[in-house]
């Protein structure tokens, strides 16, 4: 029987604070709203300085040059609070609720372990149960303290630019979006790539907890027996294929953030040869050029973090 993926998993889990989930969510979607604003900002105040009369305030009936940068300037003050204040949400709603479900999830882990008949045990190390109870549960409680809200903001940062880049420009908004699935097919790549050798990781962070805790729990007996050197020799060892295990996992993972950053180098070249060109004909407006050339990394970059949540 095929088991659910691990989201569909802690929803489920979660199900008595599905509530404080869609409103933390919320919170994470609109600071990204108003995080995203500025950018848009300084095209408005570049268009207002080229343009002048013909800018786009004065579309809005704001005619006076004087009145334009006041209006941008007091825009500017509202969305910058905003953002600030939902911050301030999202952080307080995700982090207290995971530090609820932390708790609830290792209470329920060690109930679970506790009920376990005796045979279970007979081939099983106390430390690699306390690996689980502890370093994955923390695990978890990490990913709905960070992980959780950059894949919300992730997602509303690539609805919100796509569907900007489309309405202003769509003429380069292409190539704004062709990297996009080059960077979700290296995304799930070196996820599969890696899965194994963090798993390996975490094997062996366990024998060594194991380890730790045998030795521990047994010092009097090894004092007794002046054994101190082999079982400095023998945690040495243990500890020597964890460091292992991770330079393993490190040497591939830190291959992700580069190979991708080529990715976004070819999409930002994009929007700065092809757009520029089209400025130099008259088909498209400073202002949104100026945009688009910020905004497109702050459309790709925030990818290149899906890896690693």
């Amino acid at each position: 029987m095929t088991r659910a993926h691990p989201l569909a998993r802690l929803w489920q889990h979660a199900s008595g604070h599905r509530r404080d989930v869609v409103v933390a969510s919320l919170f994470s979607v609109l600071n990204k709203i108003f995080d995203l604003a500025p950018p848009l900002l300084i095209g408005v105040a570049v268009d207002t300085v080229v343009e002048r009369q013909d800018s786009w305030l004065a579309s809005l009936g704001i005619v006076d040059l004087r009145q334009q940068l006041l209006a941008l300037a007091a825009a500017t003050a509202v969305i910058w609070i905003l953002e600030s204040v939902f911050e301030y949400l999202f952080q307080l709603g995700w982090r207290n609720l995971a530090q609820t479900v932390q708790h609830e999830l290792r209470m329920d882990a060690y109930a679970h372990v506790q009920g376990l008949e005796q045979a279970y045990f007979e081939d099983r190390s106390t430390g690699g149960l306390l690996s689980v109870l502890n370093d994955d549960v923390n695990q978890l409680e990490r990913f709905l303290d960070r992980g959780a809200n950059e894949i919300l903001q992730v997602l509303t940062t690539v609805v919100i630019i796509s569907g900007a880049f489309f309405v202003v420009a769509p003429s380069i908004a292409w190539f704004a979006m062709a990297p996009i699935p080059i960077i979700l097919w290296g995304t799930l790549r070196f996820q599969r790539l890696l899965e194994p050798r963090y798993a390996a990781v975490r094997e062996q962070v366990g024998n060594l907890n194991a380890s730790l805790g045998n030795n521990l729990s047994g010092i009097a007996t090894i004092k007794a027996f002046t054994a101190e050197d082999n079982e400095i020799a023998r945690i040495a060892a243990d500890s020597q294929v964890y460091r292992e295990r991770n330079r393993e996992a490190i040497r591939l993972s830190s291959l992700f953030v580069p190979l991708i950053r080529m990715a976004i180098l070819v999409g930002f070249l994009f929007i700065l040869v092809l757009g520029g060109l089209r400025v130099l004909a008259g088909d498209l407006a400073v202002g949104v050029y100026s945009v688009g050339i910020f905004i497109v990394q702050r459309l790709l970059w925030p990818l290149t973090r899906l890896g690693e949540t």
